[in-house]
């Protein structure tokens, strides 16, 4: 037993060498592609003309790489970091989402109900008054609501929240006797016969989780999904934060080649874009729904629901307020914000972005380049 031991640490002892120069060879090699990557990054915020960016890349199961680069305040030269908080747009729509499978685990609600039986106010669709409209259409964009872009773009309030309710607001355009209601608003398709993008539409379907719940929106998200996840800087409105650590948000202009920051802003219609957070704060987030198991950990809701979440309705692509098939995840754009959250199920790899820049037009090469850096650290893994 003693000769097997003393050979054994002398052949560990002669392989020592060998692993030393293998482990060296491999730290060369991710920090090669690290500064690959990170040039990569680099050369796109200097050539896009983009103020920050922070990444998060993740696997099934943890983070594999995050980072910050640029700036979240141009004048004070603040650097960007995976803690900078900043509204996120539409990725805000997946909230939703859970919180709505949250109430259908608890059967307080059914995907399929006609929502005027939760609704203070009646409403349809002027072009199909016979038809009902239900939480799986809103959930799929089925809806036949329509997004007014007039009336929808100028309920985004400059400098501060948003006075307006948002059911105040959601009554005035979808009922009938609304003061900002048009038969325009609806598409003259019947519910789920078409993809109808609709921001309204998801608002609406956020004011009914707060109607359910007797809570609004905001409370009732912070205390099923934010508080267990140690989701400690997301929040929805700018009084719930404080503004100081709020990246500022940049527009470019073209004419002059140089980004003009845009004051910050609140949405009347908070649910379908206004969540302000950090990529750390989101991947949390985003490991969760992707990750087996997960809702043994945290109770938020159930992996079947999880399941079923991501499961196509009225077509293959977009489900629940999430987009499905080969990828999971969302996307957002809004003025001085480019988004985003994604899980490539071929390649197993995660990643979420965030650009206090409007209009970025090379997300395609991003998402590929991150994809691809991906990859590479989950092999090494």
């Amino acid at each position: 037993m003693k000769k097997k031991l003393r050979l054994n640490t002398t052949i560990l002892f002669n392989l020592a060498p060998i692993i030393l120069l293998f482990s060296i060879g491999l730290a060369k090699e991710r920090s090669s592609q690290v500064i690959e990557f990170d040039n990569f990054i680099n050369r796109s915020l200097n050539t896009s003309k983009i103020a920050g960016m922070g990444i998060a890349i993740i696997s099934k199961d943890s983070v594999l790489y995050k980072k910050g680069y640029g700036y979240s305040d141009l004048k004070k030269k603040k650097k960007f970091t995976t803690n900078t908080i900043m509204n996120i747009a539409s990725i805000s729509k997946t909230f939703i989402g859970v919180s709505i499978m949250r109430l259908v685990e608890n059967n307080q609600i059914n995907l399929d109900d006609n929502i005027n039986n939760f609704l203070p106010f009646h409403i349809y669709n002027p072009h199909h008054p016979e038809s009902i409209i239900t939480l799986r259409s809103l959930m799929s964009h089925t809806s036949g609501i329509i997004d007014n872009q007039g009336i929808y773009l100028s309920s985004y309030h400059y400098g501060n929240d948003s006075p307006i309710e948002l059911g105040h607001f959601i009554e005035n355009y979808l009922s009938k006797n609304g003061e900002i209601y048009s038969e325009n608003n609806f598409s003259n398709k019947d519910m789920g016969e078409e993809f109808i993008y609709s921001n309204i539409g998801a608002a609406l379907a956020g004011h009914i989780v707060e109607i359910i719940t007797g809570k609004p929106f905001n409370i009732f998200t912070k205390e099923i999904i934010f508080n267990p996840l140690g989701m400690s800087n997301t929040c929805w409105f700018l009084s719930e934060m404080n503004r100081a650590d709020h990246a500022k948000i940049y527009k470019l202009d073209s004419k002059e080649n140089k980004l003009n920051e845009i004051e910050l802003y609140g949405l009347t219609t908070y649910p379908d874009g206004g969540l302000r957070t950090s990529v750390n704060d989101l991947a949390k987030y985003f490991l969760y729904f992707i990750k087996k198991n997960s809702s043994k950990e945290k109770k938020i809701i159930s992996d079947k629901k999880i399941i079923e979440m991501f499961s196509p309705d009225h077509f293959d692509y977009y489900s629940n307020f999430w987009n499905i098939g080969k990828t999971i995840g969302h996307g957002g754009g809004d003025p001085g914000v480019s988004t985003g959250m994604f899980y490539v199920k071929e390649d197993g790899i995660g990643y979420i972005f965030f650009i206090n820049t409007s209009d970025y037009l090379k997300i395609d090469k991003l998402e590929e380049t991150i994809i691809n850096f991906g990859k590479y650290l989950k092999n090494l893994n």
